[in-house]
């Protein structure tokens, strides 16, 4: 997957608040979780966190937030509602790895993902995350098993 990485613009964020994503995968909404939403769109708390993904024409394809942790790089990402399902998820993973990899001192990542997102989890171990602890994460206007996956850098 050919895409670039940069720091995301409030029009980014406007364009991904409205993301919708079908079925269960509308968990992943932002305007289901106000918390996060508010982060999203706020050019402050979004600084040198949120990195927005374009491919070659520069259309917005998805996104990653980071934040470090010691040695310890803690991984979010979304790809674009209409992209999802058809196989681009390792490739995307993949490349905000190496910008991670790039951007910040790190020996290893970490994820959460919910429990039931199957289809994701497949993805992360693929890419070489091990599943780890599972905990109950509030969230969304409920709690939520989550599961914890790290790897290596």
């Amino acid at each position: 997957m050919n895409l670039t990485i940069r720091p995301m613009q409030q029009a980014d964020a406007e364009r991904i608040a409205r993301w919708h994503y079908e079925g269960p995968y509308a968990f992943y909404d932002m305007a289901n979780d106000p918390d996060d939403l508010a982060e999203l769109m706020d050019p402050q708390r979004r600084e040198n966190v949120y990195f927005a993904a374009v491919d070659a024409d520069g259309s917005l394809i998805g996104f990653f937030c980071f934040s470090q942790d010691g040695s310890t790089v803690e991984l979010g990402l979304g790809l674009r509602p209409d992209l999802t399902g058809k196989g681009l998820g390792l490739s995307f993973l993949e490349a905000g790895l190496q910008f991670a990899r790039e951007r910040f001192s790190v020996r290893a990542f970490r994820l959460s993902v919910a429990a039931f997102n199957q289809r994701a989890i497949k993805v992360y171990a693929r890419a070489g995350f091990k599943p780890g602890r599972t905990y109950k994460n509030h969230t969304n206007g409920g709690v939520y098993d989550f599961l914890e996956m790290t790897r290596e850098a």
